[in-house]
């Protein structure tokens, strides 16, 4: 894989629920108009558990068609079933995909050896010309390949020579630099941690797959070239600018109850769809069973959005322009954030 920022984009709603197919080719556009490496298809920012695979193709086919000849596309094909994981990726061969994202099995928890037998290396034997990217999320699946089990694939298949790796744990992350082969490409699954793995020695990642570039994508390009020039200052710099945002991909909130207090997790994607609604992005909700967030989550959600364009409006202008919005109103008149929220 190609050194840079790749966006996990959000799938766009229309008020029916169906996929705002001119929003989602605004978004392609605007990414591919800041400079972005590429982008992902119907990954799980996208929400592809609620997509019907008719969808899922059809996100595919519109990102693929959008940025032929403009950025790298990469395809989410990825699921808890071998066979439908095998059609999605023939899906995306027959459309021009290169690359596709393989998420580890989730809920039914394979081994991380039953994971690399009886799914990778199926799929990676089926289709040796199109790059496998193993996706190790294992705060999502319920289970993990490791790194033992991830160096013998990458030995033995030619097209696994990269990891989306958003484990959090960055001794699982040395691990992997260690075990596999020196142009063996790590991409951060986390924006948060992408310059402490870029900058890492004994882990070298050479870039990210990022929600946050859905909303900042000139941004999160330029601070990865930086870091791999080596111009660290100036790429910490962004970080430090992008740091609000890097804290809403999950929005944590205390709530009352009848019964007293519980804890409310707002996960990805609806903190960050939250965010595009409010600035005048193509979004929509998110599809059941996500909802919306609570007004203590919106009020965080504000906070950080309020604080980046405060400090460093330059984060937000391309927004404006693209989309013709007024970030100031936007993030200031209350109205804009009626029917963004519910009570618990």
């Amino acid at each position: 894989m190609e050194k840079g920022c790749y966006t996990a984009l959000i799938t766009p709603f229309d008020n029916t629920g169906e996929i705002d197919n001119q929003g989602l080719e605004q978004l392609i556009n605007f990414q591919v108009e800041n400079s972005i490496t590429g982008i992902l298809a119907a990954g799980t920012t996208g929400e592809s558990p609620t997509l019907k695979w008719e969808e899922h193709h059809l996100i595919s086919k519109k990102i693929a068609d959008h940025t032929k000849n403009k950025c790298k596309s990469i395809a989410g094909a990825g699921s808890n079933n071998t066979k439908e994981a095998m059609n999605a990726v023939e899906h995306a061969a027959k459309i021009g995909y290169e690359s596709v994202l393989l998420v580890d099995p989730y809920y039914n928890g394979p081994s991380s050896l039953e994971t690399r037998k009886e799914y990778y290396e199926p799929i990676a034997k089926a289709f040796p010309k199109i790059d496998i990217i193993p996706y190790i999320i294992p705060g999502r699946t319920g289970g993990q390949m490791l790194p033992q089990d991830l160096a013998i694939l990458s030995e033995k298949y030619n097209n696994i020579s990269s990891v989306k790796e958003a484990t959090g744990n960055l001794e699982n992350m040395k691990k992997t630099r260690k075990f596999c082969k020196d142009d063996f490409t790590i991409l951060s699954g986390d924006d948060p941690m992408i310059c402490d793995m870029m900058m890492d020695p004994d882990i070298q990642a050479a870039g990210g797959i990022s929600v946050i570039s859905n909303i900042a994508p000139k941004f999160l390009t330029q601070m990865i070239l930086l870091l791999d020039k080596g111009e660290t200052d100036k790429a910490l710099k962004i970080n430090n600018a992008l740091a609000p945002l890097f804290s809403i991909i999950t929005v944590t909130t205390k709530e009352d109850t009848p019964y007293g207090k519980t804890q409310c997790r707002a996960r990805n994607p609806l903190a960050i769809k939250t965010l595009m609604n409010l600035l005048g992005m193509p979004s929509g909700y998110c599809r059941q069973p996500m909802g919306k967030m609570t007004q203590k989550g919106l009020n965080i959600v504000v906070d950080a959005a309020k604080n980046v364009w405060e400090n460093n409006p330059e984060i937000f202008a391309p927004i404006a322009d693209f989309f013709k919005v007024d970030i100031d109103e936007r993030l200031n008149n209350k109205s804009y954030r009626n029917n963004l929220y519910y009570d618990y």
